[in-house]
């Protein structure tokens, strides 16, 4: 499938103005939906929308925590502020940590998630295009970089500054309403001898004080959409049929559903679930309960240059 460089890059510069708003606004002892719905609605005032539930991880939760309609956590700690633009299903996808201890352990992890996050990137610029034909009479449609450099790149960066890499999160192509489009994008050296290709990209390194993988916690609240057959109950159609139209195969959550229903679509949501419309997803905890940092870009490859979409 062909993709939409205007609508890439249209969303990749909401996304960078939206990143720059997000880090005046996130404090110690704000409430945690105070922020996701601020950053939400200026993604919605610029003239994008979100790709996904904007997410506000703290400490060992890597991934995957967005608030709930009636959440009361306020912020704290070493905070991950993940969330994602789209144009029509074109997905600019970053993300950036934040330290709200004061804690200088907090700012090293950040800083190692940030420095991997631009070493990749930096390779990624070097080699993806070395041997091109510069007159265009031969462009072989794969570069020589491998995924697993890519990794490695990664996972040599956190480890000198004396932490852990996720080895089981990853970064991973993106297409038209796929947020996940099937290759991913290593946090270590793999040793896959997969080449890099044109497409869209997330890179996005997680360093860790643990042992560096993750596990499944909590359920999130957070959706996707996997099935259209029609449920029993009237209530529980009608939600369906808003989530097709609202949010098409991209994530959603709870939250966003009782804002348009009130709570009673937490009902329906259940039951959408357990008819196999929905996946829901869990959050994704660090297995030692240690502190989590992560750093995000998505990156657009053409046969002749590299663009970070949401620098």
């Amino acid at each position: 499938m062909e993709l939409d460089k205007s609508k890439i890059l249209e969303a990749g510069k909401i996304t960078s103005d939206v990143r720059a708003y997000a880090r005046t606004i996130v404090k110690s002892g704000i409430p945690l939906l105070d922020i996701s719905e601020k950053i939400e609605a200026k993604i919605i005032e610029l003239g994008g929308k979100p790709a996904f539930p904007c997410n506000l991880s703290i400490n060992e939760i890597a991934a995957h925590y967005t608030p709930s309609h009636d959440d009361k956590t306020l912020a704290h700690g070493l905070i991950k502020v993940d969330f994602g633009v789209h144009i029509d299903g074109y997905t600019a996808d970053n993300s950036f940590s934040l330290d709200l201890d004061n804690s200088e352990e907090n700012k090293k992890l950040i800083s190692a998630s940030e420095e991997a996050l631009s070493n990749a990137i930096k390779l990624i610029e070097n080699k993806f295009a070395k041997g091109k034909n510069v007159n265009n009479k031969s462009r072989p449609d794969d570069s020589n970089l491998k995924l697993s450099e890519i990794g490695s790149v990664i996972q040599t960066t956190i480890e000198k500054s004396g932490f852990s890499p996720i080895i089981n999160l990853s970064g991973h192509s993106m297409e038209q309403y796929e947020l996940h489009a099937g290759i991913t994008i290593p946090n270590i050296d793999d040793k896959r001898n997969i080449k890099l290709s044109e497409g869209l990209y997330a890179i996005e390194p997680f360093a860790t004080t643990g042992s560096g993988k993750i596990r499944d916690g909590r359920s999130s609240g957070i959706y996707n959409l996997e099935d259209t057959k029609k449920p029993r109950s009237p209530l529980a159609r009608e939600v369906l049929e808003f989530i097709e139209k609202e949010y098409n195969t991209l994530p959603f959550c709870s939250r966003w559903v009782v804002k348009k229903f009130g709570t009673r679509a937490l009902f329906a949501l259940s039951e959408l679930e357990a008819n196999g419309n929905l996946h829901q997803f869990n959050q994704l905890v660090e297995v030692s309960g240690n502190k989590v940092s992560q750093a995000e870009h998505t990156i657009l490859l053409e046969k002749d240059k590299v663009i970070v979409t949401t620098l």
